[in-house]
C-alpha cells in the first residue's frame, strides 16, 4: 500500500512541475563559465527535476544496496551462530553421557 502512495504522490508532483514548467517557456540566459547561451525555461525546470530525481534515486538505490550487504552479513553470522550452537549442545550432550555411564559404573 506505501507502494501505492508513493507512486501517487510522485505522478501529482510530476504534474506540477509539468504545469509549472510548461507555463514557463519563455527563453532565459544562462551564464556557464566559459560562455552564455539563451534555453528556454520550460528545458531549466525538467532537466532540474529530472536530475533531481536521479540523484534521489541513485541515493535510495545505494542505501538498498548497504542495506542488502548488511543483510547477507547477519544472516551468515547467523548460520554460524547457529552452527556453534549445536556443536555446543551435541558437546553437552555426550558430556552428560559419560557423566551417566561414569554413575552407573561406580
Amino acid at each position: 500500500m506505501r507502494i501505492q502512495w508513493n507512486l501517487i504522490f510522485a505522478l501529482i508532483f510530476a504534474l506540477i512541475i509539468a504545469i509549472f514548467a510548461v507555463v514557463n517557456v519563455s527563453p532565459v540566459r544562462v551564464d556557464y563559465m566559459f560562455g552564455t547561451s539563451e534555453i528556454p525555461l520550460i528545458l531549466i525546470i525538467l532537466g532540474s527535476a529530472l536530475l533531481g530525481g536521479l540523484i534521489v534515486g541513485s541515493m535510495g538505490l545505494f542505501r538498498n544496496f548497504l542495506l542488502q550487504r548488511k543483510l547477507t552479513q547477519l544472516i551468515n553470522e547467523k548460520e554460524r551462530l547457529e552452527h556453534q550452537l549445536g556443536e555446543l549442545q551435541t558437546g553437552l550432550t555426550e558430556n552428560l553421557s559419560k557423566e551417566e555411564a561414569e554413575k552407573q559404573l561406580n
